[in-house]
This record gives C-alpha cells, sequence and structure tokens, in this order.
C-alpha cells in the first residue's frame, strides 16, 4: 500500500496503481483521458462529456452532487477521484467506505497545475503530467496583455443573476486574461442585478455557456439596460474546467482577447 495526500490534506492509502478509478468531477475526467488511463476508468458521471468516446462507453454514476452510491459499489474500484466544490460531503463520507477517495480542491490556476501533478503521480503517470504541467503554464504566459484593464464581470446564472467571486477558479483565470473581475470583493457565486452591475462600471459582461447555457438573446436583454456596457458569449469550460483542457484554454483567451480589443 503507498501514501497519498490529497488537496484537502487527508491521506489516503492506495494499491499502487490504481487499476479500477471512478471520476466524479468532469474536468478531472478529461484529465485521466489526456493521461493515458483508457482501461482504468472505470465510471464517470453524466456530466463527463469529454472525451464523447468516454461519455458514450463509459459506466455513469449518476450526478456530480447526486452519486449513485450503489452503483460506484457494484463497479469496485480502487480508487475515487472527487472535488470538494463539485462534490457533496455527505456522499463523499459514504464513498469513503467503498474505496480511497482522492479530493482536489481548486481556486487558482496554481491549485489545478498541483493537482494535475498529483493525479499523475496517483495513477502512475508522472511524467506525461509533468510534460502538461509545462506545457500549460508556458501557453498561459504567452498570453498576451491588454492594452488598459476592462472591468469585467463573468455571469454564470440567470433568475437570478449570479457571477463568479474573486475567490473563485474562475476569477484567477480572468485575471491571467487581463480581465478585473469587478466582484473580486465578494466571495463564491454572488447574486447580481443588471441595476447593480450598472453602478460597479462594468466595461465588458461575459456571459457563460454553463453552468447556465446563455445565448444571444440574453446579451440583447442585458444591453437594453447596459447601452454602454460589451456584453458577449463565452465558453465556460475554457474559465472553469481546471484539467487537461487548460492546454487549450490559453489559445481561445488570447482570440478572446483580440475580439473585445478590436470591438471596443
Amino acid at each position: 500500500m503507498n501514501s497519498f495526500r490529497d488537496q484537502l490534506g487527508n491521506t489516503i492509502q492506495l494499491s499502487f496503481p490504481p487499476k479500477r478509478i471512478v471520476s466524479l468531477v468532469p474536468s478531472q475526467t478529461e484529465l485521466l483521458f489526456s493521461l493515458g488511463l483508457e482501461e482504468d476508468v472505470v465510471g464517470i458521471t453524466k456530466f463527463c462529456i469529454h472525451p464523447e468516446k468516454w461519455f458514450r462507453t463509459k459506466q455513469r454514476v449518476g450526478g456530480t452532487k447526486t452519486v449513485n452510491i450503489d452503483a460506484v459499489k457494484f463497479l469496485q474500484p480502487d480508487l475515487i477521484i472527487a472535488n470538494k466544490e463539485e462534490n457533496v460531503q455527505e456522499q463523499i463520507t459514504a464513498l469513503q467506505e467503498i474505496a480511497p477517495v482522492w479530493v482536489s480542491d481548486i481556486a487558482t490556476l496554481d491549485d489545478a497545475l498541483e493537482m494535475i501533478q498529483s493525479v499523475g503521480t496517483l495513477v502512475n503517470k508522472t511524467g506525461e503530467a509533468s510534460k502538461m504541467v509545462n506545457e500549460i503554464t508556458e501557453r498561459f504566459q504567452q498570453i498576451p496583455a491588454l492594452n488598459t484593464t476592462l472591468r469585467t464581470a463573468y455571469l454564470i446564472w440567470k433568475d437570478p443573476y449570479m457571477a463568479a467571486g474573486g475567490d473563485t477558479f474562475i476569477s484567477d483565470i480572468m485575471s491571467y486574461s487581463g480581465f478585473d473581475n469587478v466582484l473580486k470583493g465578494y466571495p463564491r457565486y454572488p447574486e447580481i442585478t443588471i441595476e447593480q452591475l450598472a453602478q460597479l462600471d462594468c466595461d465588458l459582461i461575459l456571459l457563460s455557456s454553463e453552468p447556465y447555457p446563455f445565448k444571444q438573446k440574453h446579451i440583447q436583454e442585458i444591453q437594453q439596460v447596459l447601452t454602454n456596457t460589451k456584453t458577449v458569449l463565452v465558453d465556460g469550460e475554457m474559465f472553469s474546467w481546471y484539467g487537461s483542457r487548460l492546454c487549450l484554454a490559453p489559445a481561445y483567451l488570447t482570440s478572446l482577447l483580440n475580439e473585445v480589443q478590436q470591438t471596443m
């Protein structure tokens, strides 16, 4: 048995390397795919849509917050990979009776890079994980700086509107992109009104594709009130997925920056 410490500081004892893994977090499921764990991942959630091949063929064990404990038990995993925010503590506690549970806790890009390296070590893919971490780091360093700071709000939900606060992974990714989060003084995901956004003097509003699927019609609704604020739709996965999708995020963010600068 080998000992590993997760991002909550908990130590798990694991038969190494694990051969039957259940992943309860979409971005970490995609990471396991990118690390080459095709045969070793036996269970995922219904929200683990990447890669599509796994979404179609791997056994699903419910949602991130509605894990079917019996379905996980049936798969006889020797490792379960979860996340503090995306999964429910009571369910993690129940799953610990089935197999070791390694839990990530991610609020920054540095946390995500640490998670990638740790998961790589956990599944005997240390070299592959190190290469990925270096690639992500280099690509984020190449994102060009904005000519001017843009006061920006990132909306994740509607009815009521909710935004990314300052202690979220989304807010940290915004900062690497040069977007100044006007709600960085708020914790987690505060409710906000369009009138409040107007008072915050936003230059830019980013409407995420997830978890709420904002569309073009929502831009029109917001700009009826915020006539001088630019509002754009963005790919939420590029701001909030903290696994191997981070390899793609810098190119997306650079393209978004160019689009914004050309139209402001």
